[in-house]
């Protein structure tokens, strides 16, 4: 596996010797998993003290669900829903946070906040100032594939090649932000499991993720509790945060550790820290 040392600010991240945790905290009434759990200021701040206290390395705060057939939200409510909790857990904490936003104006305020990472979904397409903001505040920015849009992406989605496709696009989207005046140590990728893929599309990413190394730059994984585990399961129905799911979600994070990922972005911070110890050991034994 490449190893990356990313520097920028006051922060410093080594990826590669072991995978690194990205906690998820979503500020939302309707995120698919934890949507309306951390919905209270006080709840949300209480949970990102959790997340970094049961050892993630990155927290990633987003204000905006990005399930399938989700709306957008405006900037105002997006910012009223983010901004108050990075600036609450900014004061007392250490590790990086990551801004979950496809919005400029969003990051900029997250950024302005205390927030030192920006993870877009969107990969810089949706508004044409990202790039600006990340780079004239010198921080790392995620670059994610998918296809089409929230609203549209799980529609039956095709690819001729998916690994071709999913490669080529986040070269150009490097490219891009390279242009921009985004340095490529400052970009990591994400294959975007359940962005617009079928169970077999999220089934082939994981067991071919080496796929992406050429590339050149440290690589995200976010497959926690997504639908293709539970349809897996056998059970479509069944509540994101059930046991069997997270035992799934544990078992692509196995998976995506020995396959090349630097990064995974899970909800059980604890459960993952605990399967990234013995699968670390055994990756650099």
């Amino acid at each position: 596996m490449n190893t990356y040392t990313l520097q920028w600010n006051s922060h410093s991240l080594v990826l590669g010797e072991n995978t690194r945790i990205m906690g998820v905290l979503n500020v939302t009434p309707d995120s698919f998993s934890d949507g309306g759990d951390f919905f209270s200021f006080e709840s949300a701040v209480e949970h990102a003290q959790k997340l970094i206290e049961d050892g993630a390395d990155i927290l990633d705060i987003g204000g905006e669900s990005t399930r399938p057939f989700s709306d957008q939200v405006s900037i105002e409510e997006e910012c009223r829903r983010v901004i108050p909790v990075i600036e609450a857990i900014a004061e007392h904490v250490s590790v990086p946070i990551s801004v979950d936003t496809a919005k400029s104006e969003v990051a900029k305020q997250a950024l302005d906040a205390g927030a030192s990472m920006i993870n877009d979904i969107s990969a810089l397409r949706s508004d044409p100032y990202m790039a600006e903001v990340a780079a004239s505040f010198g921080v790392p920015v995620i670059l994610m594939h998918m296809k089409g849009t929230p609203k549209t992406m799980q529609i039956s989605p095709v690819y001729d090649d998916l690994m071709g496709e999913i490669t080529a696009f986040l070269a150009d989207r490097i490219q891009y932000a390279e242009e921009k005046g985004i340095p490529r140590q400052k970009i990591i990728i994400d294959p975007g499991i359940g962005f617009g893929k079928t169970v077999e599309h999220n089934l082939q990413i994981i067991k071919h993720l080496h796929l992406l190394e050429p590339l050149g730059v440290p690589i995200l994984m976010g497959s926690s509790r997504k639908a293709f585990i539970r349809k897996l399961l056998g059970e479509e129905e069944i509540h994101p945060r059930a046991a069997a799911v997270e035992t799934g979600t544990q078992a692509t994070v196995a998976a995506e550790a020995l396959g090349g990922a630097h990064i995974v972005r899970v909800h059980d911070v604890a459960g993952t820290y605990s399967t990234l110890k013995i699968i670390d050991a055994i990756r650099n034994v």
